[in-house]
């Protein structure tokens, strides 16, 4: 078969009908890399490589299908291939391309998306060969942060992650002139795309620079939370394990709550109570999924430094899910990215309205809660766990108070946990879980620090 006989000679996928989501076969760039003007008909492709077996392989491609669902396109078929190692032009093997290729024609598929980070050298090949856009997962993950980002830090941190993914794409790719081009810009001999190049770097520069002056925000606004006397709890978790619902009822916030894939970007702050009457600062923060792009976890580590400055996680997990372990161990890969990895976490396995094995999981994991965040079962337990959980990070001191001084009194009972009270003549002898900030306020009643 030869390039004239790809996607040529006015049947379904022709190089004059296709409808690709960018690039030299495709249409102009938008924010993000599938065509939401229509539904595109995608097919998917995974390789099961030494190691990997087929059942993991199809259920990697079953998440990848929900991916594409979440950007706005259709999945039409599905490929896979086992092969010792990925092919280092093409990612699969030659007849597998032509494989794809015959599946694409056959269903009229806009867009091939591959369950990998493709390399700029197998997605041009591919491209080249299949005469349509060749994607991978990174790419979709992407389109999908493109379009919810919603605040200006959101959009900077997914443009900036878009940039540094495309930047060494640049070769063969026409409409990243469309976006970068201009008039009186180019120098005696200087290609376009090298001025597509430097101008891509340009604002790759800038974004940095904004971003980096967000980043020392967040630290003088950390500073600020670190003199306060609440503690900073961050739900964390795989996209759509409920991380946004349990916000809601923990809290009664006004979130956004969607049953889809990273349905929350921006970062949510409330302040809740405890049974015990603490306060604290609950934060609900984006979703993590396997292989989370590097460039997305770059581009929002300002927004990911609530999580490492946190002195609690509460670590959602879809329990129903068909590996919750799974979903475990992708979250704290990217927790240990972001060197979150020693903060304390409470695993919480959510959805018990969907599933019995929500509980088995809490039997086999001691420490670990079940809740439903739909129905709210469960609720007050995790907030008797959460709070069970800060006041072990507390130390636990010694004072007296005299009896003029109720304002330290009430001062104690509402910041701290009273273990001990033994009244005597003067004053109120007490021992008692306090912060470091609250103890230092109330520094002139200490008599002893008990425990370290």
């Amino acid at each position: 078969m030869d390039d004239d006989d790809w996607g040529t000679g006015g049947k379904p996928g022709d190089i004059e009908t296709h409808r690709g989501a960018f690039g030299e076969f495709g249409g102009e760039i938008t924010s993000g890399f599938l065509d939401r003007a229509f539904r595109e008909k995608i097919v998917v492709v995974g390789l099961a490589v030494d190691g990997q077996t087929l059942d993991e392989t199809h259920t990697s491609l079953d998440e990848l299908e929900l991916l594409v669902d979440t950007a706005g396109a259709d999945v039409e078929d599905r490929i896979v291939q086992r092969r010792d190692s990925p092919h280092p032009a093409t990612y699969v093997g030659k007849g597998k391309v032509e494989e794809i290729l015959e599946a694409c024609l056959m269903v009229d598929a806009d867009t091939v998306v591959f369950d990998v980070e493709l390399s700029p050298a197998q997605q041009f090949n591919l491209e080249r060969i299949l005469k349509r856009t060749a994607l991978d997962r990174t790419g979709v993950i992407l389109d999908i942060f493109a379009q919810h980002a919603t605040s200006a830090e959101g959009k900077a941190q997914v443009e900036l992650a878009q940039l540094r993914y495309r930047l060494p794409r640049l070769r063969g790719k026409k409409a990243f002139s469309q976006q970068a081009g201009g008039i009186g810009t180019r120098g005696p001999g200087e290609t376009q795309l090298e001025v597509d190049r430097r101008r891509l770097v340009r604002r790759i520069h800038k974004l940095e620079r904004d971003l980096a002056s967000i980043t020392a925000r967040r630290m003088n606004q950390r500073k600020s939370r670190s003199r306060s006397p609440y503690k900073i709890v961050s739900i964390v978790g795989y996209t759509n394990a409920g991380k946004s619902t349990l916000l809601q009822q923990l809290t009664g916030a006004e979130v956004l709550v969607a049953d889809k894939l990273f349905a929350t970007l921006d970062p949510t702050t409330r302040k809740t109570a405890l049974p015990g009457g603490e306060q604290i600062l609950l934060t609900d923060t984006v979703g993590f999924v396997q292989r989370l792009p590097h460039q997305l976890v770059e581009a929002f580590k300002s927004t990911l430094e609530v999580v490492a400055g946190a002195d609690l996680l509460v670590h959602v997990v879809d329990g129903s899910g068909p590996d919750p372990h799974a979903h475990i161990d992708a979250v704290r890969s990217v927790l240990s990215e972001i060197e979150a990895n020693k903060v304390p976490e409470l695993i919480v396995y959510n959805k018990a309205d969907l599933s019995e094995d929500v509980m088995r999981l809490v039997d086999k994991n001691p420490g670990s809660v079940g809740i439903s965040a739909h129905t709210g079962d469960g609720i007050d337990e995790l907030k008797r766990a959460i709070a069970n959980r800060l006041r072990e990070m507390s130390t636990v001191y010694e004072l007296f108070v005299p009896w003029a001084r109720g304002d330290a009194l009430a001062a104690i009972h509402r910041e701290g946990e009273v273990l001990v009270e033994v009244t005597q003549d003067d004053g109120m002898r007490i021992q008692a879980r306090l912060e470091q900030a609250s103890a230092q306020r109330l520094n002139e009643f200490v008599v002893e620090e008990i425990t370290p």
